[in-house]
């Protein structure tokens, strides 16, 4: 076993006390760094820096950061939630470097949406109607795969069936 533990904190984003959701920092027992091509290799990275050696994921609708000795996750429910995905996240680490002889170690995040071409699709009304302030928020969170095309009330049917194909393309979990 690699990663025998962490200490969290949860907490709000001191930028903006009044979110509702929260943010969690995981510092790790130990350093997980020579895991992390493993991990990315299973878990398919959305992004890989290899100095420092960090990998960012998309899974279970957030944001997850690993890296050498710290894990962060954001938008959570509560500490239920945020110990839910850290408990994975040990399990998916010592999982990956348990199994490394068989998996192709990857220092390659994947292919991304790109947000001008989901924007494109858009009404452009920033009509709230699906909740957000601007059609560009709308977009940044289809590229990360926190919206598809049917959450978009002014959507075309014709360019929903354009984005819907577009996004498919993408591994989002």
């Amino acid at each position: 076993m690699l990663l025998s533990g962490y200490t969290r904190k949860v907490h709000r984003p001191e930028c903006n006390p009044k979110f509702e959701s929260l943010h969690c920092i995981a510092h790790l027992n130990e350093d997980v760094s020579c895991a992390l091509p493993y991990l990315n290799a299973v878990l398919g990275g959305s992004q890989y820096l290899e100095n420092p050696p960090e990998v960012m994921f998309h899974h279970h609708g957030k944001i997850i950061k690993v890296s050498a000795r710290e894990i962060a996750v954001n938008a959570l429910k509560d500490e239920r939630e945020a110990d839910a995905i850290l408990d994975w996240l040990k399990n998916e680490i010592n999982g990956a470097w348990e199994h490394r002889r068989e998996i192709k170690p990857s220092c390659k995040g994947r292919r991304r949406p790109q947000l001008i071409r989901i924007l494109k699709l858009l009404p452009q009304t920033n009509c709230r109607k699906c909740g957000l302030s601007t059609c560009m928020v709308f977009a940044a969170q289809a590229m990360e795969g926190g919206r598809d095309a049917s959450q978009c009330p002014e959507m075309s049917v014709e360019n929903r069936g354009k984005l819907e194909s577009y996004l498919a393309a993408f591994a989002f979990e």
